[in-house]
């Protein structure tokens, strides 16, 4: 884990609203559909660095609420552009969780991570419930940044 100090950047792409709890189950998940809709859709231009992201947003109140998610890229000019939403990622301080290996097992694993370290009483950082993302560096490297104070 890393702190890292973000600058704001916007993510276009599409949404859904949903639980940590329905996504437990695969009759209720939605994150999986909504990755898949990103890609049958949207040709990310990943030769003049643009990336993909996973954002978190509109949290209810914690790890237990709804929250909204945005599966998107940076790229600044998308085919199918007018189907897109955007938001934008906070600027701030972040707690960074780095991972290898096989999509989506080690964005599942991380999480995991994440919730564990959060769970502690004694955890050095809080978690601000803003803006959360997952940056996807390449095929099978992630870094999940979590907003905190």
């Amino acid at each position: 884990m890393t702190i890292e100090n973000i600058k704001e950047k916007t993510i276009r792409g599409f949404v859904t609203r949903t639980t940590n709890k329905d996504e437990m189950n695969p009759a209720t998940s939605k994150i999986a559909s909504l990755w898949q809709k990103f890609d049958d859709n949207v040709d990310v231009d990943y030769k003049n660095g643009n990336r993909v992201y996973g954002v978190y947003f509109n949290y209810e109140s914690d790890a237990n609420g709804e929250f909204t998610v945005l599966a998107g890229t940076d790229q600044a000019k998308i085919h199918n552009d007018e189907l897109l939403e955007s938001i934008t990622i906070e600027s701030g301080k972040y707690l960074t969780f780095h991972a290898t290996g096989e999509i989506p097992e080690i964005v599942i694993e991380t999480w995991g991570k994440v919730w564990q370290y959060f769970s502690k009483d004694d955890a050095k950082y809080k978690r601000t419930y803003k803006t959360d993302f997952e940056h996807y560096l390449n095929q099978n490297e992630i870094k999940v940044y979590i907003a905190i104070e």
